[in-house]
């Protein structure tokens, strides 16, 4: 059995930690990156089911890497924003561009491991 394989886009250690961590021990793989290239050449050299995308990164906003990965037709199935900000322009610009969800930070457990469940069936 293949294991979902999920691209956790995210550049600050402390938060990127516990989550790679809690996936891996619900039965994710699990490959981080800390900025838009890094999760695009991520995507591009092992594709991903679902993609957690942080929108704030060191190189530019997240939804660069889900743009770039539509057009190259290697979208994850699934995309799903996570950020700080739940203003509904923010959302509304997440869904916009192609994400699932929109999660806001911290991400609450319990509804992202519920999730994670539904997104990867």
């Amino acid at each position: 059995m293949t294991l979902p394989h999920v691209l956790l886009v995210e550049d600050h250690p402390e938060a990127a930690e516990p989550v790679q961590l809690l996936l891996e021990e619900t039965g994710h793989r699990v490959t981080v990156a800390a900025s838009v290239a890094e999760a695009v050449e991520r995507a591009r050299a092992d594709a991903p089911d679902v993609m957690l995308l942080d929108l704030t990164l060191p190189d530019g906003d997240g939804l660069r890497a889900l743009h770039t990965l539509v057009a190259e037709r290697r979208a994850p199935r699934v995309t799903v924003a996570l950020t700080g900000r739940d203003d509904p322009d923010t959302v509304q610009r997440c869904l916009d561009a192609g994400c699932a969800a929109v999660l806001g930070k911290p991400v609450p457990i319990r509804e992202l491991l519920r999730r994670m469940a539904e997104w990867t069936a």
